[in-house]
């Protein structure tokens, strides 16, 4: 145990979290990459690929990929930022925390919304 006194701190979380993404956007990619060589070799396969991807288990695993992917891209231009020496003040590297988590879930929503969800 680290202690009784010990809280979380939202960079900390946001930093695993960023690592986390970063390991389900390589794993997608190897999924992506399998389907992309289902649809230039067999339209069957193809067909097994789009069901599963259609059904429950499927769009849990694309809605967290495309979160994934979303918030590692915001999180990675916060990290730009800091790479060229701004927002290093506590109040703003947690403002800008707060800015990514805001516009990752919105992002993901919109994203969501306007067809990303609708493969059936």
């Amino acid at each position: 145990m680290i202690g009784p006194y010990y809280r979380p701190q939202l960079t900390s979380m946001m930093s695993i979290a960023h690592r986390a993404t970063g390991v389900i956007l390589a794993l997608g990619s190897l999924v992506l990459a399998a389907w992309l060589v289902a649809a230039s070799e067999n339209a069957m396969i193809y067909d097994g690929f789009r069901g599963l991807l259609a059904s429950l288990p499927g769009k849990v695993a694309l809605f967290a990929f495309s979160a994934s992917l979303v918030y590692h891209f915001l999180n990675g231009i916060r990290h730009l930022f800091w790479d060229a020496g701004h927002g290093f003040s506590i109040p703003k590297a947690y403002a800008s925390g707060y800015a990514v988590l805001a516009l990752s879930v919105v992002i993901t929503a919109v994203l969501w919304w306007c067809g990303l969800g609708g493969m059936a």
